[in-house]
């Protein structure tokens, strides 16, 4: 539909009200289920792990992703260990210090029997929130974007760190936020992602039609070489109590 008045981001008395806490974000990169038992991952995460996680009082937000066959295909690049990513898993923390009440947490449920299933680890990644842009037609602002419902999401891994606002000015994105690579604690084998950025495009169109259109956009952003692209893939959100509509498909 079409949104009426005056977009967010151009009304200083909304931005004085308030702005998004948000300015660290975890992420867990996985392949899909040796055994094709994507589907049930996903459910058990969706209803017990992931909501438990709220618990926490620095969380902000969490989104599953999900890549499936024509996503792979729409991908603009994807190379190693990247290339191996079906599954993003995403929480956005009020900042780094919620990490260790994060992982006394995971440690406490997956002592209680509460961490069946398994995914294949790609790697984890930390960032620091670097910047945010919201379509103008989305009217809502840039700082509650993840908020807004999304059909996915653009997901961009990139080496070199350059702002990502001109993305919102491809049809289908609503919005973009970026962040810079940190390192992560050892608990997650001091992954490091300094020096690279990792980009949201939230979007509100079908995620591999919107991929054509962002991988021209892309293209053009790495023809300079001042950012190369690692991966960059459209992904699809959990749909609830409808596991099974977006997955991997067969290794």
């Amino acid at each position: 539909m079409r949104l009426e008045g005056t977009p967010s981001d151009r009304l200083p008395d909304v931005l004085a009200t308030g702005e998004t806490a948000v300015r660290f974000a975890f992420i867990s990169l996985s392949g899909r289920h040796p055994e094709g038992r994507d589907a049930e991952y996903i459910e058990w995460h969706s209803l017990d792990h992931r909501p438990e996680q709220h618990r926490l009082p620095e969380l902000r937000s969490s989104l599953r992703l999900v890549s499936t066959p024509a996503c792979r295909k729409a991908r603009a690049a994807s190379v190693d260990p990247y290339d191996a990513v079906d599954h993003v898993m995403t929480y956005l923390f009020t900042d780094e210090g919620a990490l260790p009440g994060f992982i006394a947490l995971g440690g406490a449920l997956n002592v209680a029997g509460r961490m069946p299933i398994r995914l294949p680890s790609v790697g984890y990644m930390a960032a620091n929130l670097a910047g945010k842009a919201a379509a103008a037609r989305a009217v809502a602002g840039a700082d509650v974007i993840p908020w807004r419902p999304a059909q996915g999401v653009y997901f961009i891994i990139e080496q070199g760190q350059a702002s990502a606002a001109s993305l919102i000015d491809v049809p289908g994105v609503a919005g973009v936020w970026w962040y810079h690579g940190a390192l992560a604690p050892r608990r997650f084998g001091d992954a490091d992602a300094r020096g690279r950025q990792i980009t949201y495009c939230y979007l509100d169109d079908d995620p591999v039609a919107v991929a054509g259109r962002l991988g021209e956009a892309m293209r053009r952003r790495w023809a300079s070489g001042d950012v190369q692209g690692l991966l960059a893939a459209p992904f699809f959100v959990i749909v609830p109590f409808d596991w099974a509509r977006h997955l991997p498909g067969a290794a």
